[in-house]
């Protein structure tokens, strides 16, 4: 047990800095784009938060997520239905304090003309890539991973990319900046949902059969949305309940963001009707990918938990934020332009 455990906290943090520093790369390139100079101190100094904030964020979610599970089984809780929506919300939020906390902990440091720090500790984190990749090459859990385990993470996060390019161009309008604050919200209940089904359907493939074979009495993948929703099945009967929350989750967040008075746009009938109608949209349309994706790639021989996860919630966040887009832009075409000036 504590081999296997081991073995994916080392791997994880090898796909953590290998991610946190193409994701830094890409947003340098973005940002000097569109100004035509770049100032190297900024660069390392936002390459080496990236990288420490992707380490400790993962190691911090990577030792929470297996207190969960184990709590899970010892309880007798199915952990695909608390573990997933515990690491897909508490995600965003560790990142990103981490990331404010460190980042100016680092530019304090260099502001101090301590240039050296930012490089010797991008450098220490380079190296150390090569070491976590080495030792879970040795572990026997998650030494298949280590070759096949990159292509997907490094996929989502450009699709997630994608997404906050999107939501980038959207909210530098300011018609749109109300926009900002209900993007984690429309995202993070999308994703949260999406991988709970996957999760699901990943569990109980592996509990009928190998991978490479579905179990026999495995339904015939639905192409027609109505139809999928509509069937007897337990994945269709799971997908009808996750998508019975997405309404009265969104209320909720809705107006506890009134309440807080931490947006800039009025809540009104119709930004409620239309951004509902976008949230449910958006989970209809995880889940309908959610389940060819999942059977699709275990007949191809690829574990979906490693696989069709990183894909579902990268497009959960690119199409969240392309919905949310489209839903400001139809209020402000309607004349609902009102704004309610918060924090």
């Amino acid at each position: 047990m504590m081999r296997m455990i081991s073995g994916n906290l080392v791997l994880v943090q090898a796909q953590a800095l290998v991610v946190g520093f193409l994701a830094a790369i890409f947003a340098m390139v973005m940002g000097w784009i569109p100004q035509g100079k770049w100032n190297v101190q900024h660069g390392l100094l936002l390459c080496a938060s990236s990288m420490l904030t992707a380490s400790l964020a993962s190691l911090v979610l990577g030792v929470l997520m297996i207190c969960v599970v184990l709590c899970s089984k010892k309880l007798g809780i199915n952990p695909d239905n608390v573990a997933t929506p515990v690491a897909a919300s508490l995600g965003d939020l560790t990142t990103l304090a981490l990331l404010a906390a460190l980042s100016k902990l680092v530019f304090m440091v260099v502001e101090a003309k301590h240039y050296w720090l930012a490089p010797l500790l991008m450098a220490t984190l380079i190296l150390l890539i090569p070491v976590f990749i080495y030792l879970a090459y040795k572990n026997e859990y998650v030494s298949e991973v280590v070759y096949t385990g990159w292509t997907p993470i490094i996929a989502a996060m450009a699709i997630s990319c994608v997404g906050g390019l999107v939501l980038d161009m959207t909210v530098s309008d300011k018609k749109y900046h109300g926009m900002a604050v209900f993007q984690p919200v429309i995202n993070g209940v999308g994703g949260n949902l999406v991988a709970v089904q996957a999760s699901r359907l990943s569990t109980g493939l592996h509990s009928r059969a190998s991978i490479g074979s579905l179990p026999a009495d495995t339904p015939h993948i639905c192409f027609n949305p109505l139809t999928f929703f509509c069937r007897k099945n337990m994945t269709s009967k799971t997908a009808r309940v996750l998508l019975a929350m997405v309404i009265p989750g969104h209320l909720i967040f809705i107006y506890s963001i009134k309440f807080m008075k931490a947006g800039h746009t009025s809540i009104t009938m119709n930004f409620v009707a239309i951004y509902c109608a976008a949230a449910l949209l958006q989970v209809m349309v995880l889940l309908f990918i959610c389940n060819f994706l999942v059977h699709w790639m275990w007949k191809m021989g690829d574990d979906p938990d490693n696989f069709a996860i990183p894909y579902l919630t990268a497009l959960g966040d690119l199409l969240g934020t392309s919905l949310l887009a489209l839903v400001f832009y139809t209020l402000y075409s309607i004349g609902d332009k009102d704004f309610d000036v918060g924090d």
